[in-house]
């Protein structure tokens, strides 16, 4: 079998440098996943994946990962440089934020910019040529085959929640009142992130994201975006990798892609959403419940959902 190889550029910041990016969610070795081997700097690759790409032709605006996401200064013959002489129809381009109202207008620009050089766009927003869900990636540093072989490990607290201050969209500042509330209450759970507000009660950043879930039976896994039929992020597969029953507030594609019972629906950002938490959390008995399908989930998502296994396939079907 012809091994096939994969580059990648993105406007994620130094992500496009990592030789050895997505080589975690890989049984083998150098990032090798059946028929391709993803090579991020690869000078010549068969394939390329343009990953959260940001087009010149875009318009400024504002951006809720970065302070602003600023577009790329790169004029069209920069742009085909980058290609790498990769032909059209072995470009593909996945947008994988949310189609939030500040960033919506830049996510469309980049699509019809895309469609000039790539022969797949696609993105988990109803307006992309293609929409689809993300496929999956994840962020913790555990290897493929710790996390598919591993056994639950031990667990000895109630709930954990890892997330972040960044307050420039309706959405996130949704989110922070509902953590100040959260904080207020009576429900015991263990903060974790990065630029939280002040006066937050947090443990702190964490290096490592799986020391802030394995140890627990739920995490809160609260997506930025609820509004649509396709956007799920890593908040949830980061949460069941680590054997952790997700407290989840999305929308419905989880419960497209994930077994029954593998994660639990948290109502509302309100009171109602809190008394939910407190419930569930005062007794590991729902954890025990889904055990199960937890396992199941987690297979699905190393093994079927996972980014490389999409692009495993994407290969086969069109060499």
């Amino acid at each position: 079998m012809s091994i096939k190889t994969i580059g990648m550029i993105s406007s994620y910041r130094g992500l496009e440098k990592k030789a050895d990016w997505l080589w975690q969610q890989t049984p083998e070795q150098f990032g090798v996943w059946r028929n391709i081997q993803m090579q991020a700097t690869a000078p010549k690759p068969d394939f390329l994946l343009m990953y959260q790409f940001d087009f010149p032709a875009a318009p400024q605006q504002k951006s809720w990962w970065k302070p602003f996401r600023k577009q790329s200064q790169k004029s069209e013959l920069n742009i085909n440089s980058l290609l790498r002489g990769v032909p059209k129809e072995q470009v593909i381009y996945l947008l994988r934020e949310p189609p939030l109202d500040e960033v919506v207008e830049i996510s469309k620009q980049n699509y019809q910019q895309a469609k000039k050089y790539c022969g797949y766009v696609s993105g988990p927003d109803d307006f992309a040529p293609t929409p689809n869900y993300m496929p999956a990636i994840w962020y913790h540093s555990n290897s493929f085959r710790e996390l598919n072989e591993m056994r639950p490990p031990e667990k000895v607290a109630p709930c954990s929640w890892i997330t972040s201050g960044i307050s420039r969209t309706a959405n996130h500042r949704q989110r922070l009142q509902f953590l100040q509330a959260l904080q207020t209450s009576e429900v015991k759970f263990d903060l974790y992130g990065r630029g939280l507000p002040a006066g937050a009660k947090t443990s702190g950043e964490l290096g490592n994201k799986w020391y802030g879930m394995a140890p627990y039976y739920y995490n809160l896994a609260i997506e930025n975006y609820a509004e649509n039929n396709w956007y799920v992020s890593e908040k949830l597969w980061d949460a069941l990798l680590a054997w952790c029953l997700p407290i989840y507030y999305g929308g419905p594609a989880a419960d497209k892609l994930l077994p029954p019972g593998s994660f639990l629906r948290l109502p509302s950002l309100d009171e109602k959403g809190i008394a939910y938490i407190q419930e569930v959390t005062a007794t590991p008995d729902a954890w025990y419940a889904a055990k199960d399908a937890i396992a199941e989930a987690r297979q699905i998502i190393l093994h079927e959902l996972n980014l490389m296994n999409w692009l495993s396939n994407f290969v086969a079907k069109t060499t």
